[in-house]
């Protein structure tokens, strides 16, 4: 599964090419920790078994959010009244961020618990696409896997190593990069937010 590291590096990426004019350091910030929120149920599976990739990876919270957010375009506008354009597009980017950064990486890697607390069952939307001279167009994205309840899947964690008391005595690993291909992606990623914070800094 991806580190937290590589949720807020794609997010970093989000708020570099969404945020457009309104770019800056602090919104950057706000945007890349918005994407690493659905990781603090790492916490919540401590006291809520099955509650890692359930509690805060269910797509209800985009949902809840984009609701606010147009409730507010069109009651009051509340959020530009406050903060004014700015505002307005930090906010949305940080939606985009949470959906495909925050739990859209999970959702398409392992699985999340994706309608959580209405629907108690984790989803997987891995596979692959290819064409082959035999077969044509291979694809097993459409087959999304039901991976169990929170009854009876555990997300091990450095927190929270195995369902119930942990075995003591082992090791604890709290992954940072797991491939190559993630270091690319966080190397590229933060070089590019770099650059841009650099860049709005001498405006």
């Amino acid at each position: 599964m991806p580190s937290t590291v590589v949720h807020v590096a794609v997010a970093g990426l989000l708020a570099t090419s969404l945020l457009a004019d309104h770019f800056d350091g602090r919104a950057a910030l706000v945007v890349m920790a918005v994407a690493a929120l659905p990781d603090l149920d790492t916490l919540v599976g401590l006291w809520v078994p099955g509650g890692h990739r359930a509690v805060l990876h269910t797509l209800l919270l985009p949902t809840g959010m984009g609701v606010l957010l147009l409730a507010d375009r069109l009651e009051g506008n509340w959020i530009c009244r406050r903060w004014g354009e700015y505002g307005v597009r930090v906010a949305w980017v940080s939606l985009v961020s949470l959906l495909v950064a925050g739990i859209g990486l999970d959702l398409f890697t392992n699985g999340v618990n994706a309608l959580y607390p209405l629907h108690d069952q984790f989803y997987s939307v891995s596979g692959k696409l290819s064409f082959s001279n035999e077969q044509g167009f291979v694809q097993t994205f459409v087959e999304s896997k039901a991976r169990g309840s929170t009854k009876t899947t555990h997300y091990r964690t450095g927190f929270d190593l195995a369902r119930g008391p942990d075995p003591k005595r082992k090791e604890r690993v709290f992954p940072i990069v797991r491939s190559g291909r993630q270091l690319l992606l966080g190397a590229m990623s933060f070089g590019i937010l770099g650059f841009r914070v650099w860049e709005s800094r001498k405006k």
